[in-house]
């Protein structure tokens, strides 16, 4: 796994991670790819297996993670669903030069930290709490209990802010993916001659 060019990407629910890292792959394709994750819930519509999330029953899960299959991996906790990174989405190819990018939670990546501890790491923050109140709000897609969950668990992980090596503030998707770029460009993954 040493070999393995890998960036881990965290930030709170609602902080536009999806958006900016659509943005990143759309930006440089030949450069860096998105690590797909197992997980064992359901497929919501347009998902599809292999591009979206591996779904996996939860006896294949449970076999996979017994077997040290995963990099990490986690129940979340009122939905009863696991979630894990496939140390096979981390295996170096010749033919597949790219750079991945870990999108995982905090405690995730504390313990993709553990084992590989100079991996680099982003965490993307909001603006202000009040903008990421309003982003959890805006999606229209949640209960009032939901929601106060939500952002329950984002206060507890942008204290863990700190423990990253980079932290971009998303006020602009733009200027976050610029921002990101920038640090990218320093780690090697991608060119600085890129637009």
């Amino acid at each position: 796994m040493s070999a393995t060019k890998l960036i881990v990407l965290s930030g709170p629910s609602g902080v536009g991670k999806s958006t900016v890292l659509r943005s990143l792959l759309a930006r440089y394709p030949n450069q860096l790819r998105l690590s797909i994750s197992a997980t064992t819930r359901s497929p919501r519509p347009g998902e599809t297996d292999g591009v979206d999330y591996y779904f996996l029953s939860p006896t294949e899960f449970t076999r996979r993670r017994e077997a040290g299959e995963f990099l990490e991996c986690c129940e979340v906790f009122g939905r009863g669903h696991w979630y894990g990174t496939p140390r096979s989405e981390l295996t170096p190819s010749p033919n597949d030069p790219k750079w991945v990018i870990l999108d995982i939670d905090v405690d995730g990546a504390a313990k993709v930290r553990r084992q590989i501890p100079n991996v680099p790491s982003i965490f993307l923050q909001p603006s202000s709490d009040a903008e990421l109140e309003r982003r959890l709000r805006s999606r229209g897609t949640e209960s009032e209990e939901a929601i106060q969950r939500r952002l329950e668990v984002a206060r507890r992980e942008l204290s863990h802010a700190g423990e990253y090596t980079f932290q971009v503030v998303n006020d602009s998707v733009d200027r976050a993916v610029a921002e990101i770029a920038t640090i990218l460009t320093k780690l090697g993954a991608i060119p600085a001659t890129n637009p």
